[in-house]
């Protein structure tokens, strides 16, 4: 039984508390590991060690805090084997996804802030020869990064490493349900030379450990990717003291599928925005709007390879669909299908729990689901489920299916699928949405704005806009 440890001052140290949290690997549905149960005086102790840690490596010349980046970045692709097995054992998912994307996107988000750092800078204007005006990007000091379990490393890097570029220290803390990649990340930084105290990784739960680290004085950003509900307690709790917010939170995302689309890489990334990450990204499509004309032939095709996904142990590489990520979420998710069924609509593919067989035979695994016959402002089209369900239905006109989608409390993203261009620069610019993606899926570019709207999310991730986040403007003005 491995005992997790929490990463303090540059070195690895348990909890105060000698207290620990069962960590269950999701396909087998067995305890494999420990996480500290942190408090408030580890985090505390975190903080302390980035306050001091902060002026020197604030300091420090951006092409030597480029060049530690660079090797953390290093690390992660030469430790991508045991890294993927890693995340797949603590979230679930297949061993083959996490190498091909988790992984190396951790490793890519690291690569990138420590080149952008180098080409970050600012605007300089002049008074009619009078004087000049120069801004000047400050590090913050000491910030706070809160990540989720869907995509553990993927994500607890896309906060870490432009806050690090920028100068800032670190005090973050991984979801107490998926550790173990960020714990291997501990053990990175110190054999990439991060300085003592520059980043500082507190594991535990989210109302000890996570509520220090928003509520502290000293800590004076807040990133955070999670539920929506747990967004509005972090703004309640930091507004107050003035702290900066960066908040991505839920997603109910519509996929708007239009005739003229080039149906077979329609239904092709439809699969996978569907039920890419057992539908765990809060990114995925899971309301599904397709123009009339082709719904029929669409319901028929994407229901067969819905049904055809095979779910299965995550270390087979056959398997397309893994575990989700714990026996609550196994739950809830299924209390959603319930739902919809008591809402009128009709299961036509999967919509119950799947025994695997072999060691896998506890694990919290669900079929892919796809409901039809659901009114569009029901709950089950209302509410994010955050799993392998999806709904679908036909529509007519734009007006009709702009209704569908905009009727949602969320604004994250959409994607539409149309050869159209003026349908589609249309389209987009009316979509209540933080992201539009026109004929393809979670096509990112890491130099673009990643963010919501409404109870989406506040502020951008992505680029100089993290960038922007974690640092401060001055404005200096001198007279001529």
């Amino acid at each position: 039984m491995e005992y997790i440890q929490n990463y303090i001052n540059g070195a690895l140290v348990a909890p105060q508390s000698g207290n620990y949290i069962n960590n269950y690997e999701p396909a087998t549905g067995k305890v494999y590991s420990l996480i500290p149960d942190s408090d408030a005086n580890d985090v505390k102790v975190a903080i302390r060690a980035a306050e001091i840690a902060f002026p020197s490596w604030s300091r420090l010349p951006i092409g030597d805090r480029s060049k530690i980046i660079a090797k953390i970045a290093q690390l992660i692709e030469e430790q991508l084997e045991p890294l993927a097995q890693a995340e797949s054992t603590d979230n679930g998912k297949p061993v083959w996804l996490a190498k091909m994307v988790d992984i190396p996107r951790a490793a890519a988000n690291f690569n990138f802030y420590a080149t952008a750092i180098q080409h970050y800078s600012a605007d300089a204007n002049a008074m009619s020869n009078t004087a000049i005006n120069y801004t000047l990007r400050d590090a913050i000091g000491v910030v706070g990064c809160i990540s989720p379990w869907n995509l553990p490393l993927y994500l607890f890097s896309w906060k870490i490493a432009p806050a690090l570029a920028a100068g800032n220290c670190v005090v973050a803390k991984p979801s107490e349900i998926t550790p173990m990649t960020a714990y291997l990340l501990s053990k990175i930084c110190i054999e990439a030379g991060l300085p003592a105290g520059v980043l500082n990784i507190v594991h535990g739960y989210g109302h000890t450990a996570g509520n220090e680290i928003v509520s502290n004085p000293a800590v004076k950003a807040i990133s955070f990717t999670g539920g929506t509900q747990t967004g509005k307690t972090i703004a309640k709790i930091a507004a107050p003291m003035f702290k900066k917010l960066s908040l991505e939170l839920g997603g109910k995302n519509p996929n708007i599928i239009f005739a003229d689309c080039d149906y077979d890489k329609m239904l092709a990334t439809t699969m996978r925005s569907s039920f890419a990450n057992q539908g765990q990204i809060c990114l995925c499509g899971s309301r599904i709007f397709v123009e009339r004309p082709i719904y029929e032939k669409f319901k028929k095709d994407f229901v067969a390879k819905t049904k055809a996904l095979l779910v299965g142990d995550p270390n087979d590489a056959t398997s397309k669909m893994g575990a989700v990520v714990s026996k609550a979420h196994q739950e809830k998710v299924l209390s959603y299908v319930e739902l919809a069924q008591q809402e009128g609509g009709t299961v036509l593919a999967g919509g119950q729990a799947v025994q695997v067989a072999g060691r896998c035979k506890a694990g919290y695994f669900i079929a892919p689901t796809i409901i039809e016959g659901l009114a569009y402002d029901c709950r089950t089209n209302q509410e994010e489920i955050f799993g392998p369900v999806v709904t679908i239905m036909p529509f007519d006109t734009e007006a009709e299916v702009l209704q569908y989608a905009n009727s949602v409390e969320y604004g994250l993203a959409a994607t539409l699928w149309t050869s159209n261009v003026s349908r589609a620069t249309r389209m987009a610019q009316q979509i209540h949405s933080g992201i539009v993606w026109v004929n393809c899926w979670l096509l990112r570019d890491l130099r673009t704005p990643f963010g919501g709207i409404k109870s989406s999310g506040v502020g951008r991730e992505g680029g100089f806009h993290a960038l922007d986040f974690f640092t401060e403007p001055k404005n200096v003005c001198i007279e001529y």
